[in-house]
């Protein structure tokens, strides 16, 4: 719930064209080469993510940048400690230009 609700507090955000999949395969969409390929940054929430992006699409990996929050997967969709987090999140790696 962590890249959805990421997806849908910056959807409408100016700064950022946003898309969300996950790494396992019950995920509502699936992480694929297609989206890695249409992002120019991609975030992931935990380093098991980006070590999944190494494995599965190792050229992807080595010629996109990746930057990983490290929020563990302890929330629900939009709750508010969430939000609180991502924004804080988000807004450090963009004021740091790593996104």
């Amino acid at each position: 719930m962590r890249s959805a609700t990421a997806h849908k507090i910056y959807e409408g955000d100016d700064r950022f064209e946003v898309n969300s999949a996950g790494t396992d395969k019950s995920a509502n969409t699936v992480l694929t080469e297609k989206i890695l390929n249409w992002a120019d940054s991609i975030v992931v929430m935990e380093k098991h993510h980006r070590n999944h992006i190494r494995k599965h699409f190792p050229q992807i990996y080595k010629n996109k940048r990746i930057v990983c929050l490290y929020i563990p997967d302890d929330y629900d969709y939009m709750q508010t400690e969430l939000i609180g987090i991502l924004k804080d999140k988000v807004e450090d790696v963009y004021s740091r230009k790593l996104i």
